[in-house]
């Protein structure tokens, strides 16, 4: 994380500020402004905490608000220590210590153990402009508190980012679910985390999501997630790039020859200038032809086809994740328009109408086929194309992208149904 002090701005600033409120203190709105109540906020903060109380979020201090942003501490066992007496001393639950340390023996607990105790409140925020950096950590987060999600890395981005995947489940028939392709539509990615993070306390809890016992769910489909095919388009987006950085000024450089996109607002892109959902291997040169008609003709914020299909890393792990899987569904989550489009060029696959029709119902979503100029290369018409399952992109939310975060409950509400009978409903 940067050093961060009075005046600063941007995503790290919210997370600063998100950091100081889970933690007790009032730093005003989550604004990503470091003004005088987050400077009060944090000497606050850092009194309590033993640390030099000069208002600068620097190394030891965010190693310090680490827990509140993670979700979660360690405590190393102390003669006499109970489980009960741990979580009474963090505000937390000796179930949620359980869970996440599952290897103990409540009742023989080891002298200089290092347990994880998770606090007492959800990993997943929805009121901050996300990064990859965020994203990191809320990865950590999760999987310390519910260590049967696993965590893998499909690929690195342009700049050298981990692709993340998250896996769920114990079933056969695997799933899987991306956000993300576009940077300018990365809302859709606390949409994937939300989710699994209430699918996994649901799980431990014998609960239920969206009226299917997690339990059910979990024995049934194995479900795989990559909340951020694109994190360097997102840090670009969202601030989390600097404009001193030489791969802003390159993207900067890009968008001066599509003048009627804003800079950085408008960009889908990788960092690279190349649409990452027209980068696939499915009538690849028709979307080429139909964007260079259009006017799409170099690398800038959107609708670049690139050189190949392939030839972008972020894509190239995709393909290869999903070749080395046997995903019997797959959903792609982009925004807006609360639209699934269910088909790819004159490929039905068996089923794949009466499923949207599902997810329709659930969400109330529209199902279209996806319109001409939109309709190839992107990754739901490949892997339509290359295994003849049903494959969705899902158009979430309303508006002008990026979409607010004042969006975000309708779009989770909406869309939460869609998630559980992806697994549900994917043929076996």
């Amino acid at each position: 994380m940067e050093t961060l002090r009075y005046g600063s701005k941007g995503p790290m600033v919210e997370y600063l500020q998100l950091a100081l409120e889970r933690a007790g203190y009032d730093p005003g709105n989550i604004d990503g402004i470091f003004g005088k109540r987050t400077h009060a906020a944090l000497e606050q903060f850092q009194r309590a905490n033993g640390l030099a109380a000069d208002g600068i979020a620097g190394r030891l201090t965010w190693a310090k608000l680490f827990p509140y942003l993670a979700g979660y501490t360690i405590h190393i066992v102390r003669a006499g220590d109970t489980l009960h007496d741990i979580a009474k001393m963090h505000d937390t639950t000796v179930n949620a210590i359980e869970t996440a340390n599952p290897e103990i023996e409540a009742q023989n607990l080891v002298l200089g153990a290092e347990l994880v105790v998770p606090l007492d409140f959800p990993v997943v925020p929805v009121n901050v402009n996300y990064s990859y950096a965020l994203l990191a950590l809320l990865i950590d987060g999760l999987t310390a508190r519910y260590p049967f999600l696993r965590e893998g890395q499909i690929g690195t981005s342009v700049m050298g980012k981990p692709i993340y995947s998250i896996a769920i489940g114990q079933g056969e028939k695997q799933v899987s679910y991306n956000a993300s392709h576009h940077a300018n539509e990365w809302i859709t990615t606390p949409v994937l985390m939300q989710y699994l993070e209430r699918y996994a306390s649901a799980y431990v809890n014998s609960g239920s999501i969206a009226g299917t016992p997690a339990r059910t769910l979990y024995q049934g489909a194995t479900l795989y997630l990559v909340p951020m095919v694109n994190p360097d388009g997102v840090d670009l987006v969202t601030g989390a790039l600097k404009p001193d950085d030489s791969y802003y000024r390159q993207a900067a450089a890009f968008s001066e020859y599509y003048p009627d996109i804003p800079f950085p607002s408008g960009w889908k892109a990788n960092i690279s200038g190349v649409d990452l959902n027209l980068g696939y291997p499915a009538e690849w040169e028709r979307a080429r032809s139909i964007k260079f008609a259009e006017g799409f003709t170099r690398p800038g914020p959107r609708d670049y086809v690139g050189t190949a299909p392939l030839a972008e890393p972020e894509n190239r792990a995709m393909a290869r994740f999903t070749e080395l899987h046997d995903f019997r569904l797959t959903l792609s989550y982009h925004t807006q328009g609360r639209t699934i489009y269910w088909k790819f060029a004159d490929y039905e696959p068996e089923n794949s109408r009466a499923i949207a029709e599902a997810f329709s119902k659930a969400s109330g979503y529209l199902v279209e086929e996806t319109p001409y100029r939109s309709g190839f290369a992107g990754y739901k018409d490949w892997f339509i194309q290359s295994y003849d399952l049903p494959g969705y992109t899902i158009e979430a939310g309303q508006g002008q992208n990026p979409l607010p975060l004042s969006q975000f409950a309708d779009i989770y509400r909406e869309n939460e149904g869609i998630l559980t009978l992806g697994m549900v409903l994917a043929p076996n």
